[in-house]
């Protein structure tokens, strides 16, 4: 659907917990891309444009900083709002070249401060420049949009002082090397990471349990919302969203049944092990600033699950939780293994909220396939 097609997302309107919202780093390079091509193609200097966000709904007006020409390129840059959210690349000049090419096709490349992966897990191919497939794709529409042809052209990438914000990232642990990664699945920066949205999980957490409900659901992001509304049958009410605050939703549910003198018959967790697995290291914060990465605990509890010496090293060196699922879907028995990690973050989590009778943990992949299938 075309920018014309769509509706105006309104950033001014603030998110559920009264916080501003941004715009993502796909976002502002699409918001480049779009800019880049009108001046190269239709000789207009674009002082904002419409991106065409991926609910295929909505369009984001994006203001333009700079649009000038260099060559036979052109090169537009925008800054990077995280709205209230406390992202690293709040403030950063996002960037993009944009030149024709004779392939008839679109290419991505990275350019300065704008990473490359070069350790297989990740959502690109190594070698490729860190361009998520949302964004690559929102870039794609963006060209679609302005030149209406099949003509090639090479999109490259790139954030000022890109290289001095990735190491605040876990890019180096990822494998992506030379800068940070342009990412986003909707288009827009939900605010989620703020001591301000720590107190509005509270205020969630007692409507979750008004009236005494039989279950709740607490997802740390949008895996698993499928299988708590479809699987267990939980309206939206009964589900939290409780980003990266594990132990503080834990300890809100404790307080608030012990004060209503209540016990809850089943609590659900349901998310991705990236986020859940670092409860078996003692993380109950699961932001990356205030945690290490999942795969120590996964790697441990496979040496105990009977795994190999050699499938527990690969498991530690890999760069993501994503490789490590391939690394045991090779060695076998994986869905075994990923119930045995459903029990034990339970247990963890369980000792926190004395006052649920019955806690169940649910695992999946970035595809929202059940890890732990049961036989």
């Amino acid at each position: 659907m075309a920018p014309a097609e769509r509706r105006p997302f309104d950033l001014a309107i603030p998110a559920s917990n009264g916080l501003r919202r941004g715009r993502t780093t796909g976002t502002c390079a699409t918001a480049a891309v779009k800019a880049a091509l009108h001046l190269l193609l239709d000789g207009e200097l674009k002082r904002e444009v419409r991106v065409s966000l991926p609910d295929g709904v909505h369009y984001l007006v994006v203001p333009i900083m700079r649009v000038r020409r260099q060559g036979e390129r052109v090169r537009a840059e925008v800054l990077k709002d995280g709205g209230d959210d406390p992202d690293s690349t709040h403030g950063a000049t996002i960037f993009a070249e944009v030149a024709r090419n004779d392939v008839g096709t679109v290419r991505f490349f990275a350019g300065r401060g704008v990473g490359t992966a070069t350790a297989p897990g990740l959502r690109v191919a190594v070698g490729e420049p860190a361009i998520n497939p949302v964004p690559r794709q929102m870039m794609r529409q963006a060209v679609a949009e302005v030149a209406e042809t099949d003509a090639g052209f090479d999109l490259t990438i790139g954030c000022e002082e890109g290289e001095t914000i990735a190491p605040k990232t876990f890019n180096p642990r990822l494998g992506i090397v030379g800068g940070i990664s342009i990412l986003g699945t909707s288009g827009i920066v939900e605010p989620m990471s703020l001591a301000t949205w720590i107190a509005s999980i509270e205020v969630y957490v007692r409507v979750a349990l008004a009236g005494g409900p039989a279950r709740v659901a607490y997802l740390p992001g949008k895996i698993g919302r499928e299988y708590a509304r479809d699987v267990l049958g939980l309206p939206d009410a009964r589900s939290v969203q409780i980003a990266n605050f594990l132990g503080d939703a834990l300890d809100f549910t404790e307080r608030a049944l012990r004060e209503g003198g209540q016990e809850l018959e089943e609590l659900w967790l349901a998310g991705h092990p990236g986020k859940l697995a670092k409860v078996l290291d003692g993380y109950w914060d699961t932001h990356s600033s205030r945690s290490t990465m999942a795969m120590g605990g996964v790697a441990r509890v496979a040496a105990e699950w009977g795994y190999g010496p050699h499938t527990v090293r690969r498991i530690e060196e890999a760069n993501t939780v994503e490789a490590a699922m391939e690394i045991l879907n090779e060695a076998g028995d994986a869905s075994a293994f990923w119930r045995e990690m459903e029990v034990r973050i339970g247990a963890l989590a369980h000792a926190r909220v004395p006052s649920v009778r019955r806690l169940e943990v649910r695992l999946f992949d970035l595809a929202g396939n059940l890890l732990g299938a049961r036989p």
